[in-house]
């Protein structure tokens, strides 16, 4: 198969504009590189797309030459979905243009842009989009997936928030995917993950928000998890769409904030964040500290950039990753009693 597709590399790049590369390629090793570092596939080739005409004819030559085609746009996602052993990975990467209009509300995204490009684009002009919790995912992978983040509980996902996409089809034809123009398309990518095409870049509709929030991150000990875990249930039951919460199991960061004799011991966190709603996340502050005094924490206004790249360092390129998830309706005791006996055993 790779030969095969060697043999008709000339073709391919006779009609693309961006590079296409192969095993003996200077810089191929680096461009198959995902960020899971679990994942070691070799495709035959990778089109580096320079435009949305480029896509459709990478699709248009894969169909041709019956290729199994990955599409990469950030390389995040844990399955390494973007690359593929000996077929072609279409590489979106250096579409990664942001452009936005303050007026309209609106965001124009590249197929290979980044959500901190994203991010600082539009809160240059006090806008966001739901998007996700690293910013070094790719935007593409996380809408077409629904994309789910700090905005969500107020604003929707990622995909809700979609207004119209560009799509290379898998007949490698570009189409205008929206309410008005193929609908049927455009219904089909906000769900149908990247089965009907290759997303050339997106529409976003945009929301004020203020660029700063705050806050509040809450560290309790093994011994606290079933304490920590019930309040941490209670409050996120309740609280209004401006705040977002985020709970995990997780080691204590050597951060400054943290006493030096809980730097990396394991435990479990609750981050909170409130959008324009400081009363009411300080109220909420008060009330943990109450109810299930932390180790430590820390409650402080910070940067809603900042805050987007908060999780980047644990989560960055080169780990080894692995996840498997489960739907519950509550933190239920038996929820707790599961969660609290495995743990420690992480």
């Amino acid at each position: 198969m790779t030969q095969a597709v060697s043999q008709s590399i000339g073709a391919l790049r006779s009609v693309m504009d961006g590079p296409v590369l192969t095993p003996d390629d200077t810089g191929f090793d680096d461009r198959r590189r995902v960020w899971n570092a679990g994942v070691d596939r070799r495709p035959a080739a990778i089109a580096r797309c320079a435009s949305a005409a480029d896509a459709a004819a990478a699709i248009r030559h894969a169909q041709e030459h019956d290729l199994e085609v990955s599409v990469r746009g950030g390389a995040h996602n844990t399955a390494g979905t973007a690359v593929c052993d000996d077929g072609l990975m279409i590489d979106l990467s250096l579409l990664n243009s942001v452009t936005v209009d303050p007026g309209a509300q609106r965001a124009r995204v590249g197929g290979g842009a980044l959500l901190a490009g994203l991010d600082a684009a539009t809160l240059a002009h006090g806008l966001a989009v739901p998007s996700g919790l690293i910013s070094h995912t790719g935007v593409g992978g996380l809408t077409l997936g629904g994309g789910m983040g700090w905005l969500s509980r107020e604003f929707g996902l990622s995909i809700d928030n979609l207004a119209a996409a560009e799509v290379a089809t898998a007949g490698g034809q570009l189409r205008r995917a929206s309410a008005e123009e193929n609908p049927d398309l455009f219904w089909a990518i906000r769900g149908g993950g990247g089965n009907f095409g290759v997303v050339s870049s997106f529409e976003f509709r945009l929301h004020e928000i203020d660029p700063v929030v705050q806050v509040g991150m809450f560290f309790w000990s093994l011994d606290q998890g079933p304490q920590a875990l019930r309040l941490a249930g209670e409050i996120t039951a309740a609280m209004p769409p401006g705040i977002n919460a985020v709970i995990a199991a997780v080691n204590a960061p050597p951060a400054p904030f943290v006493p030096r004799r809980y730097h990396f011991a394991p435990g479990y966190a609750l981050l909170l964040t409130g959008f324009g709603a400081t009363q009411e996340h300080d109220c909420l502050a008060s009330r943990i500290r109450r109810a299930a005094p932390p180790l430590f924490d820390l409650v402080a206004p910070m940067p809603y950039v900042g805050l987007q790249r908060l999780l980047d360092e644990g989560n960055a390129w080169g780990l080894h990753a692995y996840e498997k998830g489960s739907y519950i309706e509550n933190l239920s005791d038996e929820v707790i009693d599961v969660i609290t006996e495995h743990v420690p055993g992480k």
